[in-house]
């Protein structure tokens, strides 16, 4: 039997393991809390606590017997958590075969609006970043010591059921912000499951992909799209500099560029389902009552 690990069986690794459960994997991870555990055995999983402290209890027995293994913890401020408590358990795990690592678009810092793709140099501005980039090094560098394949992937701003501005909107929160030139890229969480999927059923042939959509664009007008289809009148335009938002939440607009999904869609073939937040926010607006 295939067996997926993820450390942070967060909202994109379980879209994922509900994907794989379809196709008869076996998939068990790790939350922080107890009470995370407890809403992922509920939802069908073997679940683990890890904090990234300390080890957790019965993770590296299960690891043992793990073909795939997935990372979405971050790193904090002395490096890797799962590589600090878990690179003997990973270098004895005799079955493991696939390695992937889920980063960020924010490595590549801020380029003024310019293009990126997976060959320019990353130049990270927010610590955070910086921290993404020696993570992604030695996730990579596992992989070789262990002859396994092991992968990056460098997540755009992610949304999806339960996470969109139409449930923003709904629930008052949203803010339309301008600031002149501005542009984000998106993904919507089927389709990293699907980009996941298809690294882990042995296609693809480098180590770092952008997962990311095909259109960059301006935030203020996904929040009207998101608006018009809840024929809802928008949020009143707010500029940059009058917003009241949170430090993480300036942060990116501090950060200005369009990513390329070029090598996403020609190594790993994979054929985006919601290629701009157009589909994505029409499909999660068909799912709700």
């Amino acid at each position: 039997m295939t067996r997926l690990f993820c450390f942070g069986l967060g909202y994109s690794a379980r879209h994922l393991a509900h994907r794989l459960g379809r196709e008869g994997w076996h998939v068990a991870g790790t939350a922080r809390t107890r009470e995370g555990v407890g809403a992922l055995a509920a939802e069908g999983f073997d679940a683990f606590l890890f904090d990234g402290t300390q080890p957790g209890a019965g993770v590296a027995a299960v690891l043992a017997g793990a073909t795939h293994v997935l990372v979405s913890a971050p790193p904090d401020a002395d490096g890797d958590p799962v590589l600090r408590h878990y690179a003997s358990a990973l270098a004895r795990a005799p079955a493991l075969r696939w390695l992937g690592y889920l980063s960020t678009i924010g490595v590549y810092g801020d380029r003024q609006g310019n293009w990126v793709d997976e060959t320019t140099p990353p130049d990270p501005t927010a610590e955070r970043s910086r921290r993404r980039i020696e993570a992604e090094a030695a996730w990579l560098a596992r992989g070789a010591e262990r002859g396994v394949r092991a992968a990056v992937f460098r997540l755009a701003g992610i949304y999806g059921p339960g996470r969109s501005m139409l449930e923003r909107l709904r629930q008052g929160t949203a803010q339309r912000i301008i600031k002149d030139g501005q542009v984000f890229n998106r993904i919507h969480v089927d389709d990293i499951a699907a980009t996941l999927a298809a690294s882990m059923a042995g296609a693809g042939t480098f180590e770092v992909y952008n997962v990311a959509d095909d259109e960059p664009a301006p935030p203020q007008d996904v929040v009207k799209f998101a608006a018009d289809l809840l024929q809802m009148p928008p949020p009143p335009p707010i500029k940059f500099e009058d917003a009241q938002l949170s430090p993480m939440a300036a942060s990116f607009y501090g950060e200005n560029k369009r990513v390329s999904n070029a090598r996403l869609r020609t190594d790993l073939a994979v054929a985006l389902k919601f290629p701009s937040y157009r589909e994505g926010l029409r499909a999660i607006r068909a799912s709700l009552r």
